[in-house]
């Protein structure tokens, strides 16, 4: 059996167990610091889940991120090495009410998952599962083929990986959409118009490839433009 480790025992994190678990894989949650602080969380929220510590988490087959992104330090810190080679799904956003505030996170020309991918080198990164809510992803699964089922956008650079979380997104209940490179991903981003998408597969594929031509596309391409320059000296 597939194993999954979700480090991040909040509302998504445990969402995305339930999910897991329903969808019969092996779920282990971490939250920070001692499993006994979640273990009730786990049992009711997400039964069939175990509460584990964030390195045995790290050692499962796939692992998400479900924990705000100012903690990426503390992953690194904790478990970076033990995730190396390892398929790493980041489902994490840059919110300033929790991370605080952070320009080079709030930078619009900053994929925040090509930062994780920087910072977990040798990891198999794949973003997915940001820009849906909480509630939406839990009312939202449907078998494969049901019309109007809801899709779930999966940006990577490792096709092969990319592949992998598609097969675990369909496995949850979701279409895959591809969202192109980690790059990308910036149009899954908080201020981009699929965040908060909550749309079939075909709405979801349209709404990203007009990125480019909205207002916060427009935002971003400058930005970049301008960091081009920048680096030009």
């Amino acid at each position: 059996m597939t194993t999954v480790g979700i480090l991040g025992a909040g509302k998504v994190g445990t969402v995305l167990a339930r999910l897991a678990v329903a969808a019969g894989y092996d779920v282990a949650v971490a939250g920070s610091g001692d499993p006994a602080r979640i273990r009730l969380i786990v049992e009711v929220l997400a039964p069939g889940a175990r509460a584990v510590d964030a390195r045995e988490a790290a050692r499962a087959d796939l692992v998400v991120l479900a924990l705000p992104l100012g903690r990426l330090p503390e992953v690194v810190g904790t478990v970076g090495e033990a995730l190396t080679g390892r398929l790493v799904v980041d489902a994490m956003n840059y919110w300033w009410e929790t991370d605080g505030e952070r320009p080079d996170l709030a930078d619009p020309a900053v994929a925040t998952s090509a930062l994780v991918a920087e910072a977990l080198p040798g990891a198999r990164v794949v973003k997915a599962f940001n820009h849906m809510g909480y509630h939406d992803l839990d009312e939202g699964p449907l078998p494969a083929g049901t019309p109007g089922r809801r899709a779930i956008a999966v940006a990577a650079d490792d096709a092969a990986a990319a592949a992998e979380v598609a097969a675990f997104v369909d496995a949850l209940g979701f279409d895959p959409v591809p969202a192109g490179s980690l790059a990308d991903s910036v149009a899954l981003q908080p201020h981009a118009e699929a965040f908060g998408a909550n749309e079939d597969a075909g709405t979801l594929a349209a709404v990203l490839a007009r990125f480019p031509a909205t207002e916060r596309g427009a935002v971003v391409a400058a930005a970049r433009a301008d960091a081009a320059v920048d680096a030009a000296g």
